[in-house]
């Protein structure tokens, strides 16, 4: 992913209003491991029950604000996203507004994936998956990442349809 300002990355968004985007609390850039993320997402430390991605989608990047549910059983589940199995606790549901009218009429549309928003690491076996499961994946980084990558698109395509 190219890096991004804190204007271009309050700029993107597209299922929020000005004034949420403001309050919105911009992760530290200088920080960002940019050529590592397939997406910039991030659990909004002041509002634990608000996320955000910024994915790229056609040349430009495209914000999504999320609204996390922490609650989680204890089985094992799936993120959707990059398809790391986790504790319950390690897989939240996010739901966003979507864009435009709808989205302003209440109609949303969510996923259930990695709680620490971390797709990147775990597709680019980057960060360990947690051993939850006995069974290891076995096709390699280069189609995680491909896969995270479709399975992010499907969901912008949810939000922005």
């Amino acid at each position: 992913m190219l890096a991004l300002t804190e204007r271009e990355i309050r700029g993107s968004f597209v299922n929020c209003s000005r004034g949420e985007v403001a309050r919105l609390t911009v992760p530290d850039l200088d920080l960002v491991a940019w050529p590592e993320l397939d997406y910039l997402g991030w659990v909004d430390p002041r509002a634990p029950l608000q996320a955000a991605v910024v994915v790229p989608h056609e040349g430009e990047p495209v914000g999504v604000r999320l609204r996390r549910n922490q609650g989680g059983s204890g089985r094992a589940r799936m993120c959707s996203w990059c398809c790391t199995v986790h504790p319950g606790s390690g897989v939240a549901l996010m739901v966003a507004n979507r864009a435009g009218r709808a989205g302003r009429d209440g109609n949303t549309t969510g996923a259930e994936v990695c709680a620490d928003l971390r797709c990147s690491a775990y597709a680019r076996g980057t960060l360990p998956a947690p051993s939850v499961s006995t069974v290891a994946e076995t096709i390699p980084a280069e189609r995680r990442t491909e896969r995270l990558q479709d399975n992010l698109g499907a969901f912008l395509r949810r939000v922005l349809r």
